[in-house]
């Protein structure tokens, strides 16, 4: 069954599927999500999936995003009476999963919430009205009769510090709520056809599991325990059944190499409140860009020996004011304790606010750390407002800034392992020289360039290599636009000068340039030879840099008879 909405520009549907004995699944599409935050671009929407299981008692496992309410409870409604519904399992509180939770309960307010303990007392703020509820943990079994017995596995930080899998030992389906899933949007139910699903994948897994790597392997321990299973029920994009060794694989296999990395940092937060969690993950995705491990750690919930461990082993540490008062504030407190006693002068720190207007002071805690002998990587980031795309930014840019610092004698060390021959040779490719720029919102970024070629010419396109580590890599997804400006032979130095400086996080790299703005909204700038107005149409990885192919809108040449300045190398181990 399909229920539509009809919406000017965004569509979103509804979908139910019968997934095996008794189990039905209630797909929400959401066709056209194009960003989760200003570093996951979504080519493809995405899905928020919830589920419901029939035997003697009856589950609904999540819910759905708010955005959905009507269309859902419609469609919840057709299929049973609300009354009928024993318990709601809630395998994290992630709004675009638990924001129905609230309606569920209204319309039936007997339900059991099944969760896990910091599950309940999350929700316990999103709900504001009282409730039954059943705390789980791994090993723990709920019976609903006619063989569907569900079996608990813990599975904190993926992504939330109170993710539970959910196991149904008839159906051998196992639902994983953000693991394994993705953001993208189609009316297939399951994984048929790997080939459009893979780059979906592996960004969603960067963004939001890379970060927690070792959790990720934790969990894997815990599912390898479990009998087989044949279908991974995930809370965004399709169902996992045509290849689910494989799709578990990859993630035992990307999650090894990025905890064997030689580099961590521990990035600590608040979860529920205020801005913690969203800014702890910009910073980590920045970090994880420049091939440095993250750990992402709740003050509210972690072990002392566990935050003791990982602050002792950990290159950097991130952390995000917890709140001064309230009921997490002495555990909290007791927290930032350990980080102290634990925090050593050879690593590097960063702090930034949560803004939830009661944040434990940045400023006393940074002067402990001065005094500990540990170096600044970053400016405290201090938040008085909602933040924006520019504040993701900030603290995008400032976990990378973070990561090249740790890793700057690799880098170095790299550069040097080239052999002296094949070093000049590669230096003997020359090209021209480029300013890239894009404009999103409130939020802007460029970056000099020369591995920039024309690739295609119907339609007219370009391909542009970027490093993974540079800031504007977040501009360049798949659907975003920007201006390729071509610099000038003979008027190039104060360009290539001014754009060559490493700029602070959150910098405005536009200060002092003369640009006005293109028809795709980023900045031309006005000395500029020429410029491109493009928009990214596919990406390839490699190994350190994306090469972006982007199809050429519109173009224009300011001065006929200049020619574009060409940046000559003698060596290959750098631009």
């Amino acid at each position: 069954m399909v229920a539509l909405v009809d919406r000017a520009q965004k569509r979103l549907t509804l979908q139910t599927a019968p997934l095996a004995a008794d189990t039905t699944a209630i797909r929400s599409l959401d066709w056209d999500r194009d960003r989760f935050d200003i570093e996951f671009a979504l080519e493809n929407g995405t899905t928020y999936n919830s589920f419901l299981i029939r035997g003697d008692k009856v589950a609904l496992i999540d819910t759905s995003h708010e955005k959905f309410r009507q269309l859902y409870l419609d469609c919840l409604t057709g299929l049973i009476d609300p009354a009928e519904i024993d318990y709601l399992i809630i395998s994290h509180t992630e709004p675009d999963h638990s924001g129905l939770v609230k309606d569920v309960l209204q319309l039936n307010p007997k339900i059991t919430v099944v969760g896990a303990k910091v599950a309940i007392q999350f929700l316990e703020d999103l709900v504001h009205q009282p409730f039954e509820r059943k705390l789980v943990k791994s090993g723990d079994r709920l019976d609903l009769g006619q063989g569907h017995e569900l079996e608990f596995v813990s599975a904190p930080n993926l992504h939330w510090p109170d993710t539970i899998f959910t196991y149904d030992h008839k159906t051998q389906i196992l639902y994983t709520c953000d693991a394994f899933g993705m953001h993208f949007c189609d009316e297939r139910t399951y994984d048929e056809d790997l080939a459009p699903l893979e780059s979906d994948y592996k960004l969603y897994y960067d963004c939001l599991m890379g970060p927690n790597a070792r959790s990720v392997l934790a969990a894997l321990k815990r599912i390898g325990e479990l009998p087989d299973i044949q279908t991974i029920a995930t809370g965004h994009g399709p169902l996992l059944r045509h290849h689910v060794p494989e799709m578990m694989g990859l993630y035992r296999d990307w999650s090894q190499a990025q905890a064997k990395a030689a580099t961590t940092v521990a990035v600590f937060y608040t979860a529920d409140y205020a801005h913690s969690e969203r800014l702890a993950q910009a910073i980590a995705h920045g970090i994880s860009k420049t091939d440095v491990a993250v750990e992402l750690v709740d003050l509210k919930v972690a072990e002392p020996h566990e935050i003791s461990v990982l602050v002792s082993i950990a290159a950097g540490l991130v952390i995000g004011m917890p709140p001064q008062s309230g009921p997490d504030a002495v555990s909290t407190k007791a927290a930032l304790s350990t980080i102290l006693a634990a925090a050593h002068a050879k690593q590097a720190v960063g702090l930034f606010e949560s803004g939830g207007g009661d944040d434990e002071s940045v400023y006393p805690l940074r002067n402990r750390f001065q005094e500990i002998g540990l170096t600044e990587a970053f400016a405290p980031i201090l938040i008085k407002e909602t933040p924006t795309d520019a504040t993701l930014q900030l603290c995008h840019e400032a976990g990378t800034d973070l990561g090249q610092w740790l890793t700057r004698d690799r880098s170095i060390k790299q550069m040097k392992s080239l052999d002296n021959d094949l070093d000049k040779a590669l230096g003997r490719l020359s090209g021209g020289l480029y300013i890239i720029t894009a404009q999103k919102n409130d939020a802007a970024s460029a970056m000099l360039a020369s591995w920039v070629a024309q690739a295609s010419l119907e339609p007219l396109g370009v391909s542009i290599a970027v490093a993974k580590d540079r800031a504007i890599e977040s501009f360049m997804h798949v659907g975003d636009r920007f201006v390729l400006n071509v610099l000038e032979e003979g008027n190039y130095q104060p360009l290539m000068k001014h754009f060559l400086k490493r700029f602070p996080p959150g910098a405005d790299r536009f200060a002092d340039i003369k640009t006005y703005p293109a028809a795709n909204g980023s900045p031309i700038l006005a000395d500029a030879l020429a410029y491109l107005e493009c928009e990214v149409v596919s990406r390839m990885e490699c190994s350190d840099h994306w090469i972006v192919y982007s199809r050429v809108d519109t173009g224009r040449v300011s001065k006929p008879d200049s020619l574009t300045a060409v940046h000559h190398r003698k060596v290959g181990n750098h631009y």
